[in-house]
C-alpha cells in the first residue's frame, strides 16, 4: 500500500462523533484530498470513506461499488423512498457488520471536486453507502443502530484491538473509561 500518511480513525476517537463543517469554496487542497482518499479507500479495501474517518472536519466522501468514483462535497440526502436492510462493515468499526435499515433508493445533492452541482440517483447498494457515509458525515456510525448487547460486544472487540495495538506500538495500554449506555 502506497505510504499516504493518513489512518483510519477508530470507534472511540471523537473525531468521528463530530459534525463536518460545510465546505465553502472548493480548494486544489480539497481536490488533493479527495484523490487520496480515494486511493486509501481503494488500498483498504472499502467502498466507501468520509474525511472523519481520517481525522479531517469537511463534509467529504468518496464512494466507488465498483460501478465508478464519486468524489462528493458537500453531500446532502433531498429524496428517499423505500426501505431495504442490509449487513453493513465500517472501516472505523473494524471486523463489525450490523443490518440496518436504510432508504432503498435515495437522490442527493453535493458539488464535484470541481465545484460544480451534482444531483445523483441512487438505488440498493449505492444507496446504502452514500446514507453511510453522509451518517459519517454527521458524527453517526453503525455502532449507534446496534442493539445494547452487540453494543457491549463492540466495545469490549474495540478495546482488545486498541489494547493490542498499544501493544504492538510498544505504547502503554490505553485507560478504560466507565461510561453508561
Amino acid at each position: 500500500m502506497e505510504k499516504t500518511g493518513l489512518s483510519i480513525k477508530i470507534l472511540g476517537d471523537p473525531v468521528l462523533r463530530k459534525k463536518s463543517r460545510q465546505v465553502r469554496r472548493v480548494s486544489d487542497e480539497h481536490r488533493r484530498t479527495l484523490s487520496t482518499m480515494s486511493r486509501f479507500m481503494h488500498d483498504s479495501n472499502g467502498i466507501g470513506l468520509a474525511a472523519p474517518q481520517i481525522g479531517l472536519n469537511d463534509a467529504m466522501i468518496v464512494v466507488d461499488i465498483g460501478t465508478g468514483l464519486y468524489k462528493l462535497i458537500n453531500p446532502r440526502i433531498v429524496e428517499r423512498e423505500g426501505e431495504q436492510v442490509l449487513e453493513e462493515g465500517c472501516l472505523s468499526v473494524p471486523g463489525v457488520y450490523i443490518k440496518i435499515k436504510r432508504s432503498r433508493r435515495v437522490v442527493l445533492e453535493a458539488l464535484d471536486e470541481e465545484a460544480k452541482p451534482l444531483r445523483i440517483e441512487a438505488q440498493d447498494l449505492l444507496a446504502c453507502v452514500f446514507q453511510h457515509e453522509i451518517d459519517h458525515l454527521n458524527g453517526k456510525l453503525i455502532f449507534d443502530y446496534a442493539s445494547v448487547i452487540k453494543k457491549l460486544q463492540i466495545k469490549r472487540k474495540m478495546r482488545a484491538l486498541a489494547k493490542k495495538k498499544a501493544s504492538d506500538e510498544g505504547l502503554p495500554e490505553p485507560k478504560r473509561e466507565r461510561r453508561e449506555l
